[in-house]
């Protein structure tokens, strides 16, 4: 909730003849990630409504360009006792006046021995008693203590104002890629946290870890991949937890604090698309887990998705709500998920509070795998993106497009969980949701939830890495097979990238052994580090993207000094790869993304609108488009729903909240990849989020607040 400062300023104004405009509305905080402790995304500041929004102004902007990091900038801010904290575009940590911009200080966390490489971070975690304020969040390999009033390191957190964040995780070869990209939660004297880690064998384990917020020591864990003895460890095979990584909470945890309890999605198991090395359903990953807070016992627990094999992570932090139903109000979690599906249980008990149907779906067809055979779909409400790709859902855009997708759909398998293959599939929702990390905001008085999400579908088409005659699961001894392995995930078969990747194509015509090493090694831009490769295979990947186009028996051969290792699976996916019309479109009929608000109370879509256009379309007369985005949105009494989001139009916007009317847009230098804030000082309500600037145009990275001119403030 809100940290709201109550005085009797309002007496006092009026006796002395001051408007009283600056007494209505008190100082309120943004003090969490999300808002408040239970997520919603919301605030009940109005002083910005439907009547005045577009009356906005520049109020303050702040310079946070420390780089090059082509992620975008996603952090939700923190807005306490009128300072604001967040990260720059290398991920370091800042503090400025909220009133003014001006800065109090930045930290640089690289100067920092073996820190590692920073994940693109949504967030950070406050934490006070009386003159003792901190901040918590992890940048690269450690989480670090920083005081919130000097920027400086506490020395008695850790070692010196910092622990390793891998700490408590027992995972050979993978320690040093366990971080964090969306804070954890703080209850009491506790530092909850959930790990961003290696989507690749070999990976750590996802468990959820409780830190002391004084001492950095390790509470207490909890197995998401069970050990035996421990609950859901029949649902892998033997053994599994020291072999399968994944399963980890990287989009976010909520709070109820006053039950003391700890809502937690988690991911799928490693690796995302093939699961051999898995056979089962797969606790706990995949699933809402409701955990004790001081002990991280599991009270409940429900399974989204069995046996995952599309990336169909948990990916955003559950809201925190109340609904009525059957004649009471009933404290309840909402889930949002990429498949387009919001899940709703009982907060206490974990009962479904709309029902959940196990659905039959298509079987395996690769030797090793076996999907599970059921998957489980609420009835209510309905999805909120397309389920599916078939004939129905091609592109009307232009009777060429219409042409191109239907012939071009036709290779591939389109119904709803149907296994991924060497023929591919056509995964409606995408990789992207549906919802995703900036999940959903909830406005309490009317029972609506608001999603953004992304409609159209992804390519999913796996490679056999093995010759024939190969064992199923064995490393791979040659540049090329690494390649397959590590790389092609992500740049693809033949190098030529993929969304979001840049295509490596022709680089020995621009970059050396050490230069393409260096970067392998330690990781650049959207690309990790490759903790899980040794030098000799470094090496033989590096040779093979120089002479990308020679015959494969010039490449390294590493077959005397590798060890065979269950480890890596027989099948990699060709890449991640939006499916497409001939001009670049989503092949899908639009919209291609948008904002939805759903009734919670009774489980209908009240109203659902586009998100986004591309300006070349609007110039053809195609307007209301909707678009790739990435970013959230927040909900406000104002009557408001604001949200950015949209990279290729670079607009900010304002929903009126009843309706999903369009009322007010903002026209930026770059884009907004995060879940805005707002807060009150002084009487004056302000709206900030953070700009990320077009690679190569010269445009700074930049935090931006908006508030009313005095004109535009009702009395």
């Amino acid at each position: 909730m809100q940290k709201i400062k109550r005085a009797g300023l309002g007496l006092l104004l009026a006796l002395s003849g001051w408007p009283l405009l600056l007494a209505r509305l008190p100082d309120a905080d943004w003090r969490y990630y999300g808002g408040d402790q239970g997520s919603s995304q919301y605030s009940a500041l109005d002083q910005i409504n439907k009547g005045n929004v577009n009356s906005l102004e520049v109020a303050w902007t702040y310079d946070i360009s420390d780089g090059e990091d082509n992620r975008g900038i996603k952090c939700n801010p923190l807005i306490i006792d009128g300072i604001l904290y967040g990260v720059t575009t290398m991920k370091n940590p800042f503090a400025i006046d909220a009133r003014t911009g001006l800065e109090k200080w930045v930290l640089d966390l690289s100067q920092f021995p073996e820190t590692g490489r920073p994940s693109s971070i949504r967030g950070m975690n406050y934490w006070e008693n009386g003159d003792d304020k901190r901040l918590l969040y992890v940048y690269g390999r450690y989480l670090y203590a920083i005081n919130a009033t000097t920027g400086r390191l506490i020395e008695g957190f850790g070692e010196g104002g910092r622990i390793h964040f891998s700490t408590g995780i027992v995972s050979e070869g993978s320690e040093n890629r366990v971080s964090l990209s969306t804070p954890g939660v703080v209850y009491g004297d506790l530092l909850i946290v959930g790990s961003t880690v290696s989507e690749r064998l070999p990976a750590a384990p996802g468990d959820i870890r409780a830190f002391n917020v004084i001492t950095g020591e390790l509470v207490w864990i909890f197995h998401t991949i069970p050990r035996p003895g421990e609950f859901g460890y029949e649902t892998w095979p033997e053994g599994a937890y020291k072999e399968v990584g994944g399963a980890n909470s990287w989009g976010g945890m909520s709070l109820d604090p006053d039950r003391g309890i700890v809502y937690v999605p988690t991911g799928s198991p490693t690796y995302d698309f093939y699961g051999a090395n898995r056979i089962g359903t797969n606790l706990f990953g995949n699933c809402l887990l409701a955990l004790d807070a001081k002990t991280g016992r599991r009270i409940w627990h429900y399974q989204l998705v069995h046996h995952d094999l599309w990336d169909r992570d948990i990916s955003s932090p559950p809201n925190l709500i109340t609904v009525h139903h059957d004649g009471r109000d009933i404290d309840a979690v909402a889930q949002v998920t990429k498949q387009g599906y919001v899940y709703l249980f009982n907060r206490e008990t974990g009962e479904p509070l709309f029902e959940i149907e196990e659905i039959p779906v298509p079987a395996s067809v690769l030797p090793g795998e076996v999907a599970w055979p059921t998957q489980p779909i609420p009835k209510k409400p309905p999805p909120f993106a397309r389920q599916g790709f078939g004939p129905d859902d091609v592109t009307d855009l232009s009777p060429e497009a219409t042409a191109y997708v239907t012939a071009e759909m036709k290779k591939y398998k389109g119904a709803p969980f149907t296994p991924p293959d060497t023929e591919g599939i056509l995964l409606a929702p995408g990789i992207t949701g549906g919802a995703n990390w900036s999940g959903a905001a909830f406005d309490q008085s009317s029972g609506l939830l608001y999603v953004s999400s992304n409609d159209f579908p992804w390519l999913v088409k796996l490679i056999d890495t093995h010759e024939p005659d190969e064992p199923l699961l064995s490393e791979p001894v040659t540049g090329k097979s690494l390649y397959m392995n590590f790389c092609a995930g992500c740049h693809g078969e033949s190098g030529q990238g993929m969304e979001y990747v840049p295509s490596i194509e022709g680089l020995k015509d621009r970059s050396s052994m050490d230069q393409v090493v260096d970067v392998i090694v330690k990781g650049r831009g959207l690309m990790p580090p490759s903790a899980a490769l040794n030098e000799d295979q470094v090496k033989a990947i590096s040779s093979y993207i120089l002479e990308i186009d020679v015959a494969e028996n010039a490449f390294v051969d590493l077959s005397g000094n590798v060890e065979k290792s269950e480890s890596v699976l027989r099948y990699t996916h060709r890449g991640y790869q939006v499916f497409r019309d001939q001009e670049g479109y989503p092949a899908s009929k639009r919209p291609w993304s948008t904002v939805t608000a759903i009734d919670m109370n009774k489980g209908e879509i009240k109203w659902q609108v586009p998100l986004g256009e591309y300006e070349e379309l609007v110039e053809r007369g195609i307007t209301q488009t909707g678009t790739t985005i990435s970013g959230g949105l927040i909900t406000t009494g104002g009557g408001l729903v604001f949200i950015g989001a949209t990279r290729s139009d670079q607009k900010f916007r304002a929903f009126d909240k009843d309706t999903g009317q369009t009322l007010w847009e903002l026209k930026l230098n770059g884009s907004v990849h995060n879940v805005p804030a707002t807060y009150a000082i002084d009487g004056k309500q302000y709206l900030v989020f953070a700009v990320t600037g077009m690679p190569g145009k010269g445009f700074k990275d930049h935090f931006m607040a908006l508030k009313l001119p005095a004109r535009a403030i009702n009395p």
